[in-house]
């Protein structure tokens, strides 16, 4: 277990940023934000910050995901969080802002071809090829240093969320041959994986509503 890239003995299943935040509406490819290189984090510390972070978490769970990125809840900064277990059965929980992602050398990578998706793609998933070791650097919510390193499933989670901050879609990996079969299915599933996250709010609200319960009096 890793919280913010440190070993933990134990960590809630579900976050306590997830049990405090609102869900946010997940744009979807097409939207202009999703393809704009995000602003960097300008204000640590702030009340506005964490409660965009607790979104983050909020949102993510609700739609099942590893990760989302600010820009995948319309707002533009360079900022995301992840909640997500790589192959080796160890869980990884964290945010970070203004990453800097860091990849071994050309001559030194490894690739390997997994299936990837897309909350912003909503349904679809493709085989894509990409450095199974990752670095990402930046900072927390209160502006101290943070360094994230990831192995396989997990470095791949640093790669999809730092392209998004610049920008891009894993769409933007594939030939325009396998872009097309993915926008296809998204249109065919799309329904399905909004009915499924509108049963995910359900969940979460009657979560939070034992959690005030719990608290009162």
């Amino acid at each position: 277990m890793r919280v913010q890239g440190v070993p933990v003995d134990s960590f809630p299943r579900v976050p306590p940023e997830v049990l405090r935040g609102d869900v946010r509406r997940i744009t979807e490819v097409g939207e202009d934000i999703l393809r704009r290189r995000c602003r960097p984090v300008t204000e640590f510390g702030t009340t506005s910050l964490a409660r965009l972070i607790d979104d983050m978490f909020a949102t993510c769970y609700i739609a099942e995901g590893a990760a989302i990125a600010a820009n995948q809840v319309d707002v533009d900064l360079r900022l995301f969080v992840w909640d997500m277990t790589d192959e080796w059965g160890v869980r990884h929980v964290g945010h970070i802002a203004n990453p800097e992602l860091v990849l071994p050398p050309v001559g030194q990578r490894r690739l390997v071809e997994e299936e990837e998706g897309c909350l912003s793609v909503p349904g679809p998933s493709h085989p894509l090829a990409r450095p199974d070791h990752a670095v990402v650097r930046g900072y927390d919510r209160d502006g101290a240093p943070v360094v994230v390193e990831g192995h396989g499933y997990f470095a791949r989670c640093l790669q999809h969320e730092s392209d998004h901050l610049d920008g891009r879609l894993y769409l933007d990996r594939l030939s325009q041959r396998q872009r097309k079969a993915v926008l296809r299915e998204m249109t065919q599933r799309r329904e399905e994986v909004y009915a499924r996250r509108a049963a995910g709010v359900a969940r979460l609200r009657r979560a939070q509503a034992r959690l005030r319960g719990s608290t009162a009096g």
